[in-house]
């Protein structure tokens, strides 16, 4: 019985924000683009800014935190960061920024509503960069467990013990390795993209999510794809082939609109907004 909505909001270079709703928590991870396409996108799927009730950062790239200066000003919220990226959206910041910020060690752990977040370490060409593991609890113990990783060099031991078991899992699966090195980029940027401090390619995201899979995963989106080298359906189907199954539920985020992890097929009720 699906208890929590997952929806991303956009996903790639120019912009990245994906909101999680459950019955007691209303939870964003990253806030890129700008302000007014955030909130108008999240009044789109349901959830108004006015119900958020924390922000979470991955890394201070730009896509990540662009919207935050605006978005901040008018809708304060306590926004949570590992220190090292909670300095560089810090810096040259107007005060009400630094007020929202709550700056953590590289692993922590904090409780909003009816789910625990806890970070984890993930590789990537940023001050520091992690993803989440998120556990929904219902008062006797964890129900379902949500995990989030995008912009990721490689799949590290840390990144599968965190993910591992999870119900749900937003993946990055930024570039085709053919269409990348095919592609227009320059080449110093293509060795930075390829490097294991860059993106996920496809078939390395696929090859983790078949690892998943046999732990338990249910529901899959993929995320963060390049739209100069990478395509959506090249993107799926090379997942949906390697995971050979037709019960674990697919989808792809994208750029420019709203992608909701939809959960019909695997449970009884529609998720709470």
């Amino acid at each position: 019985m699906a208890t929590y909505r997952m929806i991303s909001l956009y996903s790639g270079s120019s912009g990245n924000a994906f909101v999680i709703a459950t019955p007691h928590a209303r939870i964003l991870i990253d806030a890129g683009k700008n302000a007014r396409a955030l909130t108008r996108t999240l009044d789109e799927v349901g959830v108004p800014i006015e119900t958020i009730d924390a922000i979470f950062i991955t890394h201070d790239h730009h896509d990540h935190t662009s919207a935050l200066p605006v978005l901040l000003k008018h809708h304060p919220k306590p926004v949570h960061a590992v220190e090292a990226s909670a300095q560089v959206i810090a810096r040259g910041a107007p005060q009400y920024v630094c007020d929202c910020l709550h700056r953590h060690m590289p692993l922590f752990s904090e409780t909003v509503g009816d789910v625990t977040i806890r970070s984890f370490i993930t590789p990537h060409d940023s001050e520091f960069s992690v993803g989440y593991r998120l556990e929904l609890t219902d008062g006797e113990g964890v129900i379902h467990t949500i995990g989030y990783a995008t912009d990721l060099g490689y799949v590290t031991d840390d990144i599968r013990e965190a993910l591992a078991g999870c119900e749900s899992v937003v993946l990055e699966s930024n570039h085709d390795r053919e269409m990348l090195l095919t592609g227009p980029y320059p080449y110093p940027l293509k060795e930075r993209i390829l490097s294991r401090y860059g993106h996920l390619a496809n078939d390395d995201c696929a090859a983790f999510l078949c690892e998943l899979a046999e732990q338990g995963m249910k529901h899959v989106m993929l995320a963060h794809l390049s739209e100069q080298n990478n395509d959506p359906a090249i993107a799926y189907n090379e997942t949906l082939t390697a995971l050979g199954r037709e019960d674990i539920d697919l989808f792809v985020a994208a750029p420019d609109h709203a992608v909701e992890l939809m959960m019909t097929s695997k449970t009884e009720e529609e998720p709470v907004c």
